[in-house]
C-alpha cells in the first residue's frame, strides 16, 4: 500500500456543542466576514463553474423511473470512461476542476460521465423509501448501462457517492469483474459514519423534529429553510474546506449544498446512518483503488480512510493534510494527480504526471 506521510489525527467532531460554533461561523460566512483567516487573492474570481453545462446533455430512467441527468465529455470511442459519482447535497459541478483540467491532460485517452443523484442538481426527486445507498448501487449500474454499455470503466466517488461505488460493488460483483478497472473513493466511509464526523449531528434530538417538519410540512419548510440551515447545512458548509479558501469557491459550494432540497436532506440522512458496505471490499481488493481523504474532515474523518485502505491492499491512501471534506475542489491539483496514477496503475493510459509528491495538501 502507498502512503503519504500521515500526521495523526487531531479530535473530530467530539459534541454536539460544536454544530452551534459551526452555526454562528456559517452565518458569519454567509454575511461576507472572514471566518477565522484573514482574506485573500481570488484565484477564481473569474472562473466559469457552468463549464459543465457546455457538455452533452442525458437522462437516465432508474430501475423506479427517477430520471438521473447527466453530462458527457470526450468521444464515444474513447479507450476507457470514468464516471464521477458526487456527495451528499452537492451536484455533478462539485467535479469542475476535474472536469476542467483532466480533459486537457488525458485528452482522446478518456471520456468522461458525470450525473446528480437521485433527489440532487437536475436529477429526479424521489420517494422516501427510495433514497438508501443499495438505491444509488442500482442507479450507478444504471448509468453505466446506458452511458458506457462496453469498455473499461474507472469510478471516481466523493462521500455519498464513494458509498454508492461501494453499493453498486456488493450488488453488482460481474460488472466491477469484468469492466471496472480502477476505483477512487474521497472522503468517504464503508461503514460506521455514525461514530464520528457527521454521526453526532445524527443524533442531534432536533433531528427528530426536522423529520417531523418535513413530512407535515414540507413546502413551509422548504420555503423557510430555517431547520436545514440551523442544525443540518452548518457542518456541511463550514466543513467543507480548511484554512484560506477563495471567496468565489466558498460561495460556489455554499450554493450547491443551499440548491439541495429540504426533502432530499431529510431523506438521505437515515441512509447515511443505516450506510454498510463492507461487504463489498472484499470484491475490490484485487481492483488498483484510489483512497483519499482530508486531515480537518469533520464530516467523515480520515480514520475512515485509513480503514478503507487497510481493506484495500492495492490502494493509493492520501491524507491531504490541509483539507477538510472537499479535498477535491480545494486542492484539484493533488487529487488530479492522484487520478492520473490511478489511470496509469489500472493500465489505461501512459504516465503523464510523474511520481508522487512526498506531502500531500500540507
Amino acid at each position: 500500500m502507498s502512503r503519504f506521510r500521515i500526521t495523526p489525527l487531531r479530535g473530530g467532531l467530539a459534541t454536539i456543542g460544536v454544530v452551534g460554533a459551526l452555526a454562528g461561523a456559517h452565518a458569519l460566512r454567509r454575511a461576507g466576514a472572514r471566518v477565522l483567516w484573514p482574506a485573500r487573492r481570488d484565484d477564481y474570481r473569474d472562473e466559469d463553474f457552468g463549464l459543465i453545462e457546455a457538455d452533452r446533455a442525458g437522462t437516465v430512467l432508474a430501475d423506479d423511473g427517477v430520471p438521473l441527468a447527466t453530462r458527457t465529455c470526450g468521444t464515444d470511442d474513447a479507450p476507457v470512461t470514468v464516471v464521477f459519482v458526487h456527495g451528499f447535497c452537492n451536484s455533478m459541478e462539485s467535479f469542475h476542476f476535474q472536469r476542467r483540467d483532466l480533459e486537457k491532460l488525458w485528452g482522446a485517452q478518456v471520456r468522461m460521465v458525470f450525473f446528480d443523484l437521485r433527489g440532487h442538481g437536475r436529477s429526479g426527486m424521489p420517494s422516501t423509501a427510495s433514497c438508501t445507498v443499495a438505491q444509488l448501487g442500482r442507479d450507478l449500474a444504471a448509468v453505466l448501462a446506458a452511458t458506457t454499455p462496453a469498455g473499461p470503466v474507472a469510478l471516481v466517488g466523493h462521500s455519498l457517492g464513494g458509498m454508492a461505488i461501494l453499493a453498486a460493488a456488493a450488488r453488482f460483483p460481474e460488472l466491477f469483474a469484468a469492466r471496472v478497472i480502477g476505483i477512487a473513493l474521497l472522503s468517504t466511509a464503508a461503514a460506521e459514519v455514525t461514530a464520528a464526523g457527521i454521526g453526532q449531528l445524527l443524533r442531534n434530538p432536533a433531528i427528530d423534529g426536522f423529520r417531523l417538519a418535513v413530512h407535515t410540512a414540507p413546502a413551509l419548510v422548504q420555503a423557510g429553510r430555517v431547520t436545514a440551515s440551523n442544525v443540518i447545512t452548518p457542518i456541511l458548509h463550514v466543513s467543507s474546506f480548511h484554512g484560506p479558501v477563495s471567496p468565489t469557491l466558498s460561495r460556489f459550494t455554499t450554493m450547491m449544498i443551499d440548491r439541495t432540497p429540504v426533502e432530499t436532506i431529510v431523506k438521505f440522512l437515515q441512509a447515511i446512518e443505516l450506510h454498510d458496505e463492507s461487504a463489498a471490499l472484499s470484491a475490490l481488493a484485487d481492483t488498483p483503488a484510489l483512497v483519499l481523504g482530508g486531515g480537518h474532515d469533520l464530516v467523515i474523518p480520515f480514520r475512515n480512510s485509513r480503514a478503507l485502505a487497510k481493506a484495500l491492499p492495492g490502494s493509493e491512501l492520501i491524507r491531504l493534510d490541509g483539507a477538510a471534506h472537499m479535498p477535491h475542489m480545494q486542492y484539484p491539483d493533488l487529487v488530479n494527480a492522484a487520478l492520473d496514477r490511478l489511470l496509469v496503475r489500472a493500465g489505461a493510459i501512459e504516465p503523464t504526471l510523474g511520481d508522487a509528491p512526498e506531502v500531500a495538501g500540507g
